[in-house]
């Protein structure tokens, strides 16, 4: 989603996503003020208590801890979440969590660089792709409960474990287009009718931008002819160099359509803005994030005690309340998602995890051609 994925160009999650639930509590306020000033009797939900943190202190990263009562979690989370899970799991064990964080990039070159000395203990908000990718750092451990994760978002050897799933899915901004006349697959898309009202981020700077491109191609026959379509897709596309660009530009209307992530338009509905999500009918792709316990690592006692608390129903529960993030557990109701339906009602697009990593340059700079061709 953060969330978040792969190996890519290094860019600092905390700062991006903690724009997105700023800006979308932002707005909320913005609207709460207008309806107030103006008697507006238009209702608008309260702001998740997650979100009024969003502007407190973020947790500070350090260069490493090595005390009993402690375990470093390098996180590719956003600061909220790293707060979250830092106070929650403080609360529970009275172990302190000291958190390094950074891009998913940035956070595997500290990892192996750290190699013969490790400085952390556990990883975590990273892909899947990256964590097989890196699994030679790891050391297996089964996380209680993650019998409850499908067997495709985890390592079948234990050396990680999903924790969330990140969605690709098509942002509608309701006032801009009416609700039922917004498109209902990627191949709507294609219409000349949103040239120009519809955006995406640059896949050279997101990895689920990556994903869903290649996840695309993948279903439509990864030939010439699925690139002719992807072509015509991404010529009505406006390409924006960051995600929070896209989340934030369609939450407040400047963009009608965005190619977007689960979590973020869950977020911005929830704080009033006419923001419909869509889960396109001809399919999309859905990616696990995960956690795993560095080899070596200072802690590693307390870090099995912290992956535990990852992958345990009631934090993924908090997080699914908190923060719209989609459970990695199947055991997990979505009662509390605003909606957000289960997978059993999405047509999921098969994704090819090894295939896309190892195509990943040649992909890429195909792709960067195909923008530039299309401007």
């Amino acid at each position: 989603m953060n969330r978040s994925p792969m190996n890519r160009s290094p860019i600092n999650r905390s700062s991006t996503n903690r724009s997105v639930a700023n800006r979308a509590q932002a707005y909320a306020s913005s609207v709460a003020g207008c309806a107030q000033n103006k008697g507006n009797v238009m209702q608008y939900k309260n702001i998740r208590a997650v979100a009024l943190i969003l502007a407190g202190a973020s947790l500070v990263a350090t260069s490493a801890w090595a005390a009993d009562g402690h375990v470093v979690l390098y996180s590719a989370n956003d600061d909220t979440v790293n707060k979250l899970i830092a106070e929650g799991f403080k609360k529970e064990t009275g172990i302190t969590v000291d958190v390094v964080s950074t891009g998913s990039g940035v956070l595997f070159r500290r990892v192996i660089s750290e190699q013969g000395n490790p400085q952390g203990d556990v990883v975590w908000g990273v892909s899947a792709a990256l964590l097989k990718q890196n699994s030679k750092y790891f050391d297996a451990y089964a996380a209680k409960g993650s019998d409850q994760v499908p067997a495709q978002y985890r390592d079948p050897n234990n050396l990680w474990v999903g924790t969330n799933l990140q969605v690709a899915i098509i942002a509608q901004n309701t006032k801009s287009i009416d609700a039922a006349k917004g498109p209902k697959t990627w191949e709507d898309l294609m219409n000349p009718a949103w040239k120009g009202k519809l955006v995406y981020t640059d896949p050279a700077n997101s990895g689920f931008s990556y994903a869903t491109a290649s996840g695309l191609l993948g279903a439509w026959g990864d030939n010439d002819a699925a690139w002719a379509k992807l072509k015509k897709l991404i010529a009505n596309t406006k390409v924006l160099n960051r995600s929070t660009l896209v989340f934030d530009g369609n939450g407040t209307g400047e963009y009608p359509l965005g190619i977007s992530l689960e979590y973020a338009g869950y977020l911005w509905a929830h704080n009033g803005a006419p923001v419909k999500v869509i889960y396109p009918a001809d399919g999309t792709v859905a990616l696990a994030e995960g956690t795993a316990i560095i080899k070596g690592g200072p802690n590693n006692t307390n870090a099995r005690a912290l992956v535990d608390y990852l992958a345990s129903k009631p934090t993924q529960e908090m997080l699914l309340k908190a923060t719209f993030r989609r459970p990695a557990r199947q055991d997990v109701p979505l009662t509390e998602s605003g909606g957000m339906p289960p997978f059993s009602q999405i047509k999921l697009l098969p994704y090819d995890d090894a295939k896309w990593e190892a195509a990943r340059t040649d992909t890429l700079r195909k792709l960067k051609d195909l923008i530039q061709e299309t401007r």
